[in-house]
């Protein structure tokens, strides 16, 4: 099974951006060791105090220089803050860094008014799968090459390495975003994490709409990653007080606060006392928001979600209150499953 990693850059408590990025390009290397498949970094605006991942194409031209052989890429880049013609250039520029391993993650999301009106983004799109849609084809256009003799955009180059452009891959958590990339016939991230309950029915959306494509990028079958909120340690119950940081955090962002990362004694306190183990068999229509447990079982958990949707590969994502705790739990993800 492949699995990869997605990284926040969560700013530690105490800490700056610059120990955030530090601790991101230490995941990385460990997960180029551990044999992950991909690495992924992600972009959010206006919460720096807390996430320092805003951009992504910059991290990656750092990471490029201290991995070798995994796979960077965007989880996601946001194209509607964005001329798809500048994120080309973008990406094409680090896969000039790290030839034939950059994926492009494109996606889309709103932040704050005021994040989207200091980022001068238009928050009210009048066919927003529509915009976005043509955003998808116009950066795959520059990345590949591909505007048409006479075109206004024809004689427009981006930087290429010459062991071909970045992978598109589109990225997101309900079924507009599986309409678009099955119409596409592009690959797909369903971000499972956001809205577990929409996962079942987006992928099968896109499966139902997959149509192979000439489009640059382009798969000829269904491609599907399920990222997945998951976290593991040496046992299932000490699994689950890690997984009390991701359930006490979610509570907080229902209720409007982002902030620091609670500890594992705040969040069970915030909680009321310590969550149940994820049970090592799901129910058939369950799917958690996250999910806890030993090695052996996060593999079968892994196992029971990847033949419910049939997904080809999966991306962790996890909420955690210090770097080490993560690193030990990548270690064990590995463990179980690589």
């Amino acid at each position: 099974m492949d699995v990869s990693l997605v990284d926040l850059s969560p700013v530690p408590r105490d800490g700056t951006a610059a120990d955030a990025y530090a601790n991101t390009i230490t995941s990385a290397q460990q997960a180029e060791r551990l044999g992950y498949s991909r690495f992924w970094v992600a972009e959010h605006h206006g919460r720096a105090n807390a996430l320092a991942g805003t951009t992504p194409e910059v991290l990656l031209g750092r990471l490029a220089g201290a991995t070798d052989s995994i796979r960077l890429g965007s989880g996601a880049v946001l194209l509607n803050h964005y001329s798809p013609f500048k994120v080309a250039e973008v990406f094409g520029a680090l896969d000039s860094l790290a030839p034939g391993r950059v994926d492009a993650g494109l996606g889309r999301a709103n932040g704050s008014p005021a994040s989207d009106q200091a980022l001068g983004t238009e928050r009210h799109v009048e066919d927003p799968d529509g915009d976005h849609r043509e955003k998808i084809e116009a950066v795959l256009s520059h990345l590949y090459d591909e505007y048409p003799d006479g075109h206004p955009y024809a004689d427009l180059s981006v930087p290429a390495s010459g062991e071909g452009p970045a992978k598109p891959w589109v990225l997101g958590s309900s079924p507009s975003s599986a309409e678009i990339a099955g119409d596409l016939g592009l690959p797909y991230c369903f971000a499972a994490f956001i809205r577990p309950q929409f996962a079942e029915h987006s992928i099968e959306t896109y499966r139902e709409r997959f149509e192979s494509s000439s489009l640059g990028g382009g798969v000829d079958e269904p491609r599907v990653m399920v990222a997945l909120n998951a976290i593991a340690a040496e046992t299932d119950e000490e699994a689950a007080r890690r997984r009390a940081v991701a359930e006490a955090t979610y509570k907080r962002m229902r209720r409007g606060e982002f902030g620091s990362r609670p500890t594992i004694e705040e969040s069970i306190d915030e909680l009321g006392g310590v969550p149940d183990p994820t049970p090592e068999t799901l129910g058939e229509d369950e799917w958690p928001r996250a999910i806890s447990g030993s090695p052996e079982t996060i593999s079968s958990l892994f196992d029971q979600l990847v033949a419910r949707v049939g997904a080809d590969e999966l991306m962790v994502q996890n909420v955690t209150p210090d770097h080490e705790t993560a690193l030990d739990s990548h270690e064990r993800i590995a463990e179980g499953v690589l």
